[in-house]
C-alpha cells in the first residue's frame, strides 16, 4: 500500500538550504534551558521550538502565552490546538512574572490564543499580566502581541492603559488570503485595531505577515503600504512552515533574495524596524524594537 501511495502522491520538496537551524547553544541560553525545565516554565520559543530560540535567550528575552493553549479559533496555518478553552487562572498573571523574575529576562513579549468565549475576550487577564510584571520586574521591557479582540475598543483600551513599550497584533498574510488563512478574521479590522492603538498613544506599534501561503509579490508590497498608512512602526516578515499534515500546505519556499528586497521597500515606505527573513518570527529582535 505505501509503495502504490508513493507512487501517486507527488513528492514533498524538501526545504531549502537557508531553512536549516543550528542547535541553539551558550552559557545564557544553557541557564534558561534549565530553568525552564526546572521549574517548568511556559515559553512559547521552547513550547513553539522557535528556530530563534539560542539567539532571543542569549539577548536576554523570552515569549509567554497566556490564557491558556486552547484557542477559540481554527486558523488554517497555526500549530496551537482549538476547542472549548479551559478555565481562566486568576493567578496566572503573577505565575508569569515571577517566571520572568527567575529568567532574569530583559524584554518580555507576551501573546495569547483568542478567548472569543470570554465577556471581554481575555483583556482583564492581559491588563493584570502586564501589571504584575511591572511590580515585579520594574527594569523589564513589554511587548504584547495581541489577538483582535474582535475589534471590541473597549477590550483594546485595557491593553492601551497599562501601555506596554510595543504593542503587537499579527496581519499573518496578504488580504485576498485572509479568509482562507486566518478564517474567523478580517484583513480590515486587524487594520483598523492597529490604526486605532496609533491613534490612541501607542509610541511603538508592529506587525507581521508569513510568506509562501500563495501570495503575489505585489500584494506583500499592497500589505506594507497598508500597514504603513496605518502608521505601524514595525515589521516582521518570515517564511511559513506547515505544523502538520492538517494544515495549509506551504505553496513556496522564498528565497533569500526576495526577503532582502521586502526589507529594502519596507525601510524606503518608513518603517522603524525591518525583520525580513526565513528564519523570523514574530518576537526575532523584539528587545531592539523598543529603541
Amino acid at each position: 500500500m505505501n509503495t502504490v501511495l508513493e507512487n501517486v502522491l507527488p513528492p514533498r520538496e524538501p526545504k531549502p538550504k537557508w531553512l536549516r537551524v543550528k542547535l541553539p547553544t551558550g552559557q545564557k541560553y544553557t541557564e534558561l534551558r534549565g530553568l525552564v525545565d526546572k521549574y517548568k516554565l511556559n515559553t512559547i520559543c521552547a513550547s513553539g521550538s522557535c528556530p530563534n530560540m539560542g539567539e532571543c535567550w542569549g539577548e536576554g528575552t523570552a515569549t509567554f502565552m497566556i490564557l491558556g493553549n486552547i484557542c477559540t479559533r481554527s486558523c488554517g496555518f497555526c500549530g496551537v490546538k482549538t476547542g472549548r478553552p479551559e478555565t481562566v487562572e486568576w493567578d496566572e498573571p503573577e505565575k508569569v512574572a515571577c517566571s520572568i523574575k527567575l529568567m532574569k529576562i530583559k524584554h518580555a513579549v507576551i501573546t495569547s490564543v483568542d478567548r472569543d468565549d470570554l465577556k471581554d475576550m481575555g483583556s482583564i487577564i492581559w491588563a493584570e499580566t502586564v501589571k504584575a510584571i511591572r511590580r515585579m520586574n520594574p527594569n523589564t521591557t513589554l511587548e504584547t502581541l495581541i489577538p483582535d479582540f474582535q475589534g471590541n475598543t473597549r477590550n483594546i483600551d485595557r491593553i492601551i492603559e497599562v501601555a506596554p513599550e510595543v504593542v503587537s497584533h499579527n496581519m499573518e498574510t496578504v488580504k485576498r488570503l485572509t479568509r482562507e488563512v486566518r478564517i474567523q478574521a478580517k484583513y480590515e479590522k486587524s487594520l483598523e485595531v492597529l490604526r486605532y492603538l496609533k491613534e490612541k498613544g501607542i509610541k511603538r506599534t508592529k506587525s507581521g505577515i508569513m510568506l509562501g501561503l500563495g501570495e503575489t509579490e505585489e500584494e506583500v508590497i499592497q500589505t506594507l503600504h497598508d500597514l504603513r498608512d496605518a502608521n505601524v512602526d514595525i515589521v516582521t516578515i518570515g517564511q511559513y512552515l506547515q505544523p502538520s499534515k492538517k494544515h495549509l500546505p506551504v505553496k513556496e519556499y522564498i528565497k533569500p533574495e526576495q526577503f532582502e528586497k521586502y526589507e529594502k521597500i519596507g525601510k524606503e515606505l518608513g518603517f522603524r524596524h525591518v525583520e525580513s527573513g526565513a528564519l523570523v518570527r514574530s518576537s526575532y529582535h523584539a528587545e531592539k524594537h523598543i529603541l
